[in-house]
């Protein structure tokens, strides 16, 4: 019987093992993860699980029994060390080995590490993962002073889930503006506004030099010598692509795992997925890297039908969502390369809007918060490749289908 290995579980290696089963697949299915929980949802971490809004059996992906009722096995607390391309085996860190004929590699992304003084000791946390939050959970008190260190989303959002638990929150950006690498001036602009009103203290232009301990207190020190007392510090500055399994086997690696419109690597039987992946997007015309639940759901689609002999092209659009406070925000499509910017809705004062990105006559994006029609509407045109009228578009008194052209 053929046996296929699926390296990491979560959202891709999750979604492949499922996905792969229900598409005809008779043989072995291996699903190896090197945490202790079952397949969970990771977007919820710094939001509604952080919060205590949600407990870890309702952020889990499927209940046990589906992975039983597929016939899937699921090693957890299993880290694989090596890829034997020519043997097409794996070896796993407790020295066993495992013989493949199909291998899909779903290893994710890891947080990037800050290199300061002083941050190495307890108080300072990271968040990628159930232990981190729980360990989070464990310090959170109303009150108490926590210093986030990094103005991108998963920053604010865990800066929301701690305000609205009574903490005093600080997040410190190192760039000139929160949110610089990922979207606009405008929607920083936004967030820095909400996130002031709700209670938290945004600081940009903050590099962090160093975690000072004195007396038993804690404190962050910016290089321009600001001090910011800290009972709990929380870093999220990125992460980086877990690569290394694929590059020490000879695969071609790049800022990613280089796959093809079919999520297939340049080995013929090893296919990679999800936050790892260096991909070609149909849609953009580009390369790229994308850390993002749809898209990891979607390769692994990909790559169980193409193993099933029902090969469809990957041709999806990139969109991503962020919780915080009120706010929901929902983007659909890549904004990089925009000349304009269009708002309908209330940017300056309200909670309600969307931002339009625009290269030329060409719709590329919309962030809109609290504003599901425009997200939908943005989502189909995109995807469906249409063109449509700019003229009318910041009207809310216009229907939005009646500018497609």
């Amino acid at each position: 019987m053929k046996n296929c290995i699926i390296i990491g579980a979560s959202h891709a290696g999750a979604q492949c093992a499922i996905s792969l089963r229900q598409g005809g697949w008779e043989g072995n299915i291996t699903l190896i993860g090197d945490e202790g929980d079952l397949p969970y949802h990771r977007p919820p971490l710094s939001k509604d699980y952080l919060s205590g809004g949600k407990s870890m059996d309702e952020i889990l992906l499927r209940p046990a029994s589906t992975y039983d009722d597929a016939k899937v096995d699921v090693q957890l607390n299993t880290r694989v060390t090596e890829i034997n391309r020519d043997e097409k085996t794996i070896e796993l860190q407790n020295g066993e080995t495992l013989s493949y004929d199909k291998l899909i590699l779903a290893t994710g992304a890891r947080v990037r590490k800050l290199s300061i003084p002083g941050i190495d000791t307890d108080g300072v946390f990271y968040l990628r993962d159930t232990k981190d939050v729980r360990a989070i959970k464990d310090a959170i008190g109303a009150g108490k002073k926590a210093v986030i260190i990094g103005g991108g989303y998963i920053g604010l959002e865990t800066a929301a889930s701690l305000r609205k638990q009574g903490m005093e929150v600080t997040v410190l950006e190192a760039m000139d503006r929160i949110l610089q690498r990922v979207t606009a001036p405008v929607m920083s602009d936004f967030y820095r506004r909400v996130h002031t009103e709700e209670g938290v203290n945004i600081v940009e232009n903050a590099l962090v030099s160093e975690v000072v301990h004195e007396n038993g207190n804690m404190s962050v020190l910016t290089k321009d010598d600001q001090n910011f007392p800290a009972d709990m510090i929380i870093v999220g500055i990125g992460v980086i692509p877990n690569i290394e399994l694929a590059h020490e086997s000879g695969l071609e690696v790049g800022n990613g795992i280089v796959v093809n419109e079919f999520c297939l690597t340049d080995d013929p039987d090893i296919y990679a997925a999800g936050d790892v992946t260096w991909h070609h997007n149909p849609i953009y015309d580009t390369h790229l890297r994308l850390e993002s639940v749809p898209n990891a759901t979607e390769q692994a689609k990909v790559i169980a039908n193409h193993i099933n002999d029902k090969p469809k092209a990957y041709h999806a659009l990139p969109w991503f969502w962020s919780d915080q406070f009120d706010l929901k925000l929902q983007i659909a499509g890549l904004s990089q390369g925009y000349d304009e910017i269009i708002i309908r809705g209330n940017i300056e004062g309200g909670r309600s809007f969307a931002a339009f990105y625009f290269n030329g006559n060409r719709l590329l994006a919309v962030d809109a918060v609290n504003s599901p029609r425009e997200f939908m509407f943005t989502k189909m045109v995109l995807t469906k490749g249409k063109a449509i009228n700019k003229v009318g578009l910041d009207d809310m008194e216009i229907d939005l289908k009646s500018l497609i052209g």
